[in-house]
């Protein structure tokens, strides 16, 4: 089920910076902090490749300091982070450079990252700057490198000359080349059993960080009310996994967040057993299952069944845990909906796979598009059509569409249209010098590709898609609120009504240009018969919305939108607000809702001359002003019954960003991987903000309190 809808989203960015923007003397280099921060990665990367600054050959200048002094070569090859600038005629720290801003509790000097180390440089000035050097190291081991992979302590072979160690075992004998005193106390020269490198001893570091990041999370939650994202997916050794999200308000921010709880192995899929899993993991961390307000799945039987589902179970225990069908979805499956339904639609997908089969089954032939694409970008680029860049000109590639992949059928049809020239030559040569089965097979997609029907079916079907793949992507954001993502459904059903009734001549005007001639008079002789065709599917299009979105319209939802500032709180109705109230009798009584009506009045009064609150767009924001003011507290019923809406969730991608994760974490090479290892390395690499909160004392705290460990000496 929701297993198979587990989205594509990448967990990092993969840029790689042009080395050559990059000054090498650290003396003419700016701060890696003053680089744009979606580019301090990719800077780094650069560096990286480009190594440190080493000029061996330079004649380094003498400075009488304390008698004559000058920096030594044979410091180098000692330490292999040392650098030197020939600009300043000083001494720097490469990996201080790149990564000692990112750690808030190192509190070394600045002399080897900012001016460098000069007049007078010595050994003595090198050891100390070791010594900060190894804090350093072992924060950097925490924050980057073991997070990177999900705390992969462990490699696949241990032994001593293993070039695949794992991270911790690698970065410790790097350590102990580097400082004598690490190399005197650790591995072989550690007393005995005191190595700290066993399998179980790695295991339980990584459940002490799971731990006090799950600790941080409880936290945060505190005693309020809060929503459930569930979803389950198999492993990849084939075991179901259940995951769990909760969605609350942050009291110290007003913020809604989404954390991630844990995941739990569950032996079958039924509804009670998901129940035991949920309340479980609950009960684990203490939350009251009591404190529950709303529930987000996708649309399979055994989570929305109205009778024996996992919704209805949880909701005869708490009636207020309002269930919400997942709208990303409910969007996807409007989408395939409509493909299905509509003839020419179908007609178009089908001709998609017959061309994935005869070009994307051989290497080979997937070759020859990437070396075309090569080509044709390397000629833009040398008559100016196209400029080059970080990120620009990447390259596309033939993905089979899956019904149950987010935007997938955007992408795949995106593709096609842009690599059409050089499917075009690819599908020319497979005719003329394929095997005679395939011959026949690419003449036949080539004569549908070059058919008018296909190219404006095509881009028919991406017009649509463009405009609901904007939707999908605003529906994946982890702040939305539901009243915000129904706006958003209703304004993309407008501009498709739109494109309906005024949308065939851009449409035909986009085709002929980049059609022959002969397209062009078939598309006119033809105009009543594409009409026909653009005005159905758009009609489908817009009565599947209706169809999947106005069954999640119930009464709740409509008075939500009675509370959201947009317009200067226009759509403010104090009835529907006060009905909204009744709907949460445990959190309103009846003398909660008579002093919420008198707070409404001055609620009112002080949102429309407070000019803080102007120009707020949605009720998250609404609340994140609330609590900065302190308004929070004069208005306590009203941020409780805001706090209750933005609860309610929109949509389970935070729980298929759990599934991505879990590739990466428990893979085909660490697949024996346990249930507790896989949970504590996934609770630590998705909420890497968290972790990075939690002081090493308290992971060091709770290791040494774990179990009475024998130390022999």
């Amino acid at each position: 089920m929701g297993g198979s809808s587990t989205c594509n989203v990448p967990l990092e960015e993969n840029l790689v910076y042009d080395v050559e923007l990059l000054p090498h003397d650290p003396g003419k280099r700016i701060n890696i902090m003053d680089y744009p921060a979606n580019e301090r990665n990719a800077v780094r990367r650069g560096y990286i490749l480009k190594k440190p600054c080493q000029p061996k050959t330079h004649d380094f200048p003498q400075r009488q300091v304390s008698g004559l002094r000058r920096f030594s070569v044979h410091w180098f090859k000692k330490w292999d982070w040392l650098e030197y600038s020939i600009e300043k005629d000083a001494a720097f720290c490469f990996v201080c450079y790149l990564f000692k801003n990112e750690v808030d509790s190192y509190s070394g000097g600045d002399a080897f990252v900012d001016g460098g180390l000069g007049h007078g440089i010595n050994r003595k000035d090198l050891r100390s700057m070791l010594v900060e050097l190894t804090v350093l190291i072992i924060l950097l081991m925490r924050n980057m490198f073991l997070l990177g992979q999900g705390l992969a302590f462990r490699g696949h072979d241990e032994s001593g000359e293993s070039y695949n160690r794992g991270n911790f075992l690698e970065l410790l004998k790097w350590l102990g080349e580097k400082v004598e005193e690490v190399r005197q106390h650790t591995l072989e020269k550690a007393p005995k059993n005191c190595q700290m490198i066993s399998p179980s001893i790695q295991k339980d570091i990584i459940n002490c960080c799971a731990k006090e990041t799950t600790r941080c999370i409880i936290e945060e939650v505190g005693d309020d009310y809060f929503a459930i994202l569930a979803d389950e997916s198999s492993d990849v050794s084939q075991k179901e996994q259940l995951a769990l999200v909760l969605r609350f308000v942050n009291r110290d921010s007003g913020k809604v967040m989404e954390r991630f709880l844990g995941i739990v192995h569950v032996g079958n899929t039924t509804a009670l057993t998901l129940k035991d899993a949920i309340m479980s993991l609950l009960v684990e961390h203490s939350l009251s299952p009591s404190m529950i307000r709303g529930q987000g799945y996708d649309g399979a039987s055994n989570m929305k069944g109205e009778i024996n589902g996992l919704k209805t179970l949880i909701m005869n225990d708490t009636p207020s845990a309002y269930y919400v069908h997942c709208f990303a979805h409910q969007l996807q499956l409007t989408l395939v909906a409509v493909a299905k339904k509509n003839d020419s639609c179908g007609w178009l997908f089908e001709i998609l796979a017959n061309l994935l089969n005869v070009v994307g089954v051989s290497c080979k032939r997937r070759e020859m598009i990437r070396q075309d694409q090569a080509e044709e970008v390397a000629r833009a680029l040398d008559v100016g059509d196209i400029v080059s860049g970080s990120g620009l000109n990447q390259e596309l590639g033939l993905k089979r569409p899956g019904d149950t992949r987010w935007s997938s059928y955007y992408k795949s049809i995106s593709n096609i249209i842009l690599l059409f020239p050089t499917i075009v030559k690819v599908l020319v040569h497979i005719g003329k010098h394929g095997v005679s089965e395939d011959k026949f097979k690419a003449q036949i997609v080539l004569g549908q590709l070059e058919s008018f029907d296909f190219v404006f079916i095509a881009h028919l079907m991406l017009t649509i898609f463009g405009y609901t793949n904007d939707l999908c992507v605003a529906l994946q954001r982890k702040e939305q609120d539901i009243v915000n993502a129904m706006e958003l459904v209703t304004y993309t059903k407008l501009v498709l009504q739109k494109m309906r009734e005024q949308g065939w001549d851009s449409l035909l005007n986009k085709i002929t240009k980049i059609t022959s001639r002969r397209f062009v008079e078939e598309a006119t002789n033809e105009h009543h018969f594409r009409v026909g065709i653009f005005v159905r599917v758009i009609d489908l299009h817009l009565q599947e919305l209706d169809d999947r979105f106005n069954e999640r319209n119930m009464e709740i939802l409509i008075c939500m939108a009675c509370l959201s500032p947009k317009d200067n709180f226009s759509s403010f109705d104090k009835d529907k607000v006060l009905k909204l109230a009744s709907f949460y009798p445990e959190e309103f009584s009846s003398f909660d809702l008579m002093a919420l009506e008198c707070q409404l009045d001055i609620f009112m009064e002080n949102m429309l001359n407070d000019d803080r609150f102007q120009g707020l767009n949605d009720l998250n924001s609404l609340s994140m002003m609330l609590v900065k003011t302190n308004k929070h507290k004069t208005f306590p019923l009203i941020h409780l019954l805001i706090k209750l809406m933005l609860i309610l969730p929109v949509a389970t991608t935070s729980v298929e960003r759990v599934f991505s994760a879990m590739t990466c974490v428990k893979n085909k090479l660490r697949n024996s991987m346990g249930d507790q290892l896989m949970n504590d390395c996934l609770v630590t690499f998705i909420e890497k903000d968290v972790f990075l909160r939690v002081s090493d004392e308290k992971i060091v705290d709770r290791f040494q309190n774990m179990k009475t460990r024998r130390m022999k000496v």
